[in-house]
């Protein structure tokens, strides 16, 4: 038992780690690899990979033409509009700020769920937890927040990074509620690689492939993009999941942000402003207020009622994966 939860705290760690370094190696590929390329090697590469994991675990494609309908569309949604805002727009924006602009993610959620018919109404302490999150937004998007990589093309870029997030959660809340039935890893197998061919295909029409070209720094952050962020994390995070409380496991939404904060400016010299600063204490302090309650209310029934793993599989691609 100790050694079981051991690993799965080893796995939480490499989440946390992993997810978070994710916005560095992206700023570093894109520096050869045109954006709708980058996203389609990286997800079609990644699908590919957990396809052939779900196959050996024994689990099967879906049959019924509405599921895969439903699959592709979740995978267009999370992949060509959620990744694919985050990576063209680390083009001009600085991936730490980038990672606290994706961290706003929750916010959408929860618009989201109160908008749903049935869906959970909207407390005034969230309320409250959104306009804080997004001064912390405000305080980013000017040249004190922007770290001298404020122009034009930065402020269009931290835009995108909203509109990826409000398509990450709308293709999140289908996933939950309309693939429900499909197995974890074949379902995030299917989105991957689904929403890669279609970005790919896209990306050839508007002329990219002349322009796709390679150097050893670049093809290793493609590398891993690919099997450490969207292989290595995703079966880690599912692991943990399995293991470890609600609670716990959240807290990797608030580590993320941090590490690619400090991985930018070490490793990329990107201005660390005082500004920058508050705006990440702005931000993730909305967070916190925003999912607080909802994860402490929800962790213990799941545990009860057995339903926690199969979900918490099931929406690890939505949840994590915009990185």
């Amino acid at each position: 038992m100790k050694h079981e939860r051991a690993v799965a705290f080893a796995a939480f760690a490499t989440v946390c780690i992993v997810w978070g370094t994710t916005y560095l190696f992206i700023r570093i590929a894109v520096e050869t690899i045109p954006p709708l390329l980058l996203t389609a090697s990286r997800y079609v590469g990644a699908g590919i990979i957990l396809f052939a994991i779900a196959t050996l675990r024994g689990d099967r494609l879906p049959r019924d033409r509405r599921t895969f309908v439903e699959l592709v569309l979740v995978g267009v949604l999370l992949v060509g509009v959620g990744n694919l805002t985050v990576v063209w727009a680390e083009q001009w924006v600085p991936s730490g700020i980038a990672a606290l602009l994706v961290a706003t993610a929750p916010f959408w959620a929860t618009l989201f769920e109160g908008l749903r018919a049935g869906g959970e109404r909207l407390q005034r302490l969230r309320l409250g937890g959104m306009i804080i999150g997004f001064v912390g937004v405000a305080l980013l998007v000017t040249p004190g927040g922007a770290g001298g990589a404020f122009d034009h093309r930065f402020v269009l870029g931290a835009v995108a990074i909203q509109v990826g997030c409000v398509g990450w959660q709308y293709g999140t809340s289908r996933g939950k509620y309309n693939l429900a039935h499909v197995p974890p890893l074949m379902s995030s197998a299917l989105q991957a690689f689904a929403g890669g061919a279609i970005v790919g295909v896209t990306g050839i029409a508007i002329g990219e492939l002349p322009r796709f070209h390679v150097t050893p720094r670049t093809l290793f952050a493609l590398f891993y993009l690919m099997v450490f962020g969207s292989v290595i994390a995703f079966t880690a995070y599912v692991y943990a999941m399995r293991s470890l409380r609600m609670t716990t496991l959240s807290l990797y939404s608030y580590v993320n942000p941090v590490v690619a904060v400090i991985l930018g400016w070490i490793v990329l010299d990107e201005r660390l402003t005082w500004v920058s600063i508050a705006a990440m204490a702005t931000i993730l302090a909305g967070v916190a207020l925003v999912q607080g309650r909802s994860v402490i209310r929800r962790a213990t029934p799941r545990r009860r009622s057995g339903q926690e793993p199969a979900l918490a599989g099931r929406v690890a691609l939505e949840e994590g994966e915009q990185h």
